[in-house]
């Protein structure tokens, strides 16, 4: 089968970026040496490029899973530019594609079943046309927004503005123009490009899937550090509204504590988070296939599978009376001013049950830990 033709643009760019930083940055090092506000510019305009993408590109215009202020919207538009990684709405249908289609070859646009490569890059180098949509269909709420449209309609002129101007300004006002290009300029763009594709591929062959196995997403708290806090993938496909990707507290996600900061100053609202319940649904499922699969190897298998699963249904119960209070609480909460409901009864009985789903989830994992 005839390959698809090379988009020579990208060729070009990724390979320029990839050569100059591996080869060039060196050279130049060596020969005149690179000073600390050189380093500090392209780290900061790594994190800028980065947090642009995972905070706005990602999680506030791919996912929708809060909303921002017109002021922080335009700060990621411009570090979303500064990224070079195309337009918010390009960016955004792509991804919304993927999440629909994922693992699928023929429509995810970047599939992790047709290989690390693709996955990671090789999606971009060639004209596949596996989401072929012009039209921007799945995007339309996007449309709506003024900032999106404006940066999607000067792209071209923004990227080249920007990547060339911040740099430039940079090595003038520190009087090494050609130290500033290579470091803030060139090897700044490769780092963040690569950062966000181990999203793609990384993500999609390292680590562990504790909330799915319905595709190849993966939990990876090493990528979550090269990525912003994206590296817990397997969570983020399977509740992809959350505005938060670690949910545990010790889980580095510095996107999640930059929207939370940001909802602190009033200027973000809305912030989505999955109920507790279906998190712990997950995980349990996911648990009980795992342990389950030891058990058949191990001798009076019938015997302990028919603990473990009692254990699982009356954990899985627990969590139903708990969500089934939770929900008549807040129904309830909205409908006070017209009923006459004795809300802190309810409170009180939602908090009673979820303390006893979560000593049934204590009795659940020991089991777990015991029995595999």
């Amino acid at each position: 089968m005839e390959k698809p033709k090379l988009i020579w643009l990208n060729v070009l760019v990724f390979s320029l970026t990839g050569l100059i930083t591996l080869i060039g940055v060196p050279l130049y090092a060596l020969t005149y040496g690179f000073d600390g506000w050189q380093i500090a510019a392209m780290i900061g305009g790594i994190i800028f490029c980065e947090i642009s993408i995972t905070a706005g590109y990602h999680r506030l215009w791919s996912h929708r899973a809060y909303e921002a202020h017109w002021l922080i919207r335009l700060i990621f538009a411009i570090g979303g530019t500064f990224a070079t990684q195309n337009s918010i709405l390009h960016w955004s249908s792509d991804h919304r594609a993927h999440h629909l289609h994922v693992d699928d070859n023929d429509r995810d646009p970047y599939s992790a079943k047709r290989g690390f490569w693709y996955s990671h890059m090789g999606w971009m180098l060639r004209d596949y046309e596996v989401h072929a949509d012009p039209q921007y269909k799945n995007c339309r709420d996007l449309q709506k927004d003024p900032v999106v449209m404006w940066q999607h309609r000067y792209y071209l002129p923004l990227v080249l503005g920007i990547n060339f101007g911040i740099p430039l300004l940079l090595g003038i006002r520190h009087g090494d123009i050609a130290g500033m290009l290579l470091l803030a300029g060139v090897a700044r763009l490769a780092i963040s490009h690569h950062m966000t594709f181990f999203i793609n591929s990384l993500a999609h062959v390292w680590g562990s899937q504790p909330y799915s196995d319905r595709n190849t997403s993966r939990d990876n708290g090493l990528i979550a550090l090269l990525t912003m806090g994206e590296g817990y993938h397997n969570y983020h496909h399977s509740f992809q509204r959350d505005y938060r990707n670690g949910i545990r507290w010790w889980q580095f996600d510095p996107t999640k504590w930059l929207i939370r900061s940001l909802a602190g100053l009033k200027l973000a609202k809305n912030l989505y988070r999955t109920p507790v319940e279906q998190i712990e649904s997950s995980r349990a499922r996911m648990l009980l296939t795992s342990t389950s699969r030891k058990l058949a190897q191990q001798p009076h298998a019938d015997v302990l599978m028919l603990r473990l699963r009692t254990e699982y249904e009356i954990l899985m119960n627990r969590i139903n009376e708990f969500a089934q209070a939770k929900k008549q609480w807040m129904q309830a909460r909205k409908a006070s001013a017209m009923e006459n409901y004795d809300l802190d009864a309810l409170k009180e009985k939602a908090e009673q049950l979820k303390e006893n789903f979560l000593q049934q989830k204590k009795q659940w994992l020991m089991l777990n830990a015991k029995l595999a």
